[in-house]
């Protein structure tokens, strides 16, 4: 754990259950929600590029054909 957070937590400490609680659900949301983000954006990475490509002129129309 870094000193930063450390420091952090020890205020908290200092804190009500009931205001530790509320960071602490804030700060597991927090957490939660990064890692949607992180994975959303993962998985949309591929589509992301594809799409850059085809902006810059390296694509080429699909032959039906050949699906």
């Amino acid at each position: 754990m870094t000193e930063g957070l450390e420091r952090a937590f020890a205020e908290a400490a200092k804190l009500s259950a009931e205001d530790q609680d509320a960071i602490a659900a804030w700060l597991l949301e927090e957490l939660a929600s990064e890692d949607r983000w992180s994975r959303a954006f993962a998985a949309t990475s591929d589509s992301l590029e594809a799409l850059a490509e085809h902006r810059a002129g390296r694509s080429q129309p699909l032959d039906p054909a050949e699906l």
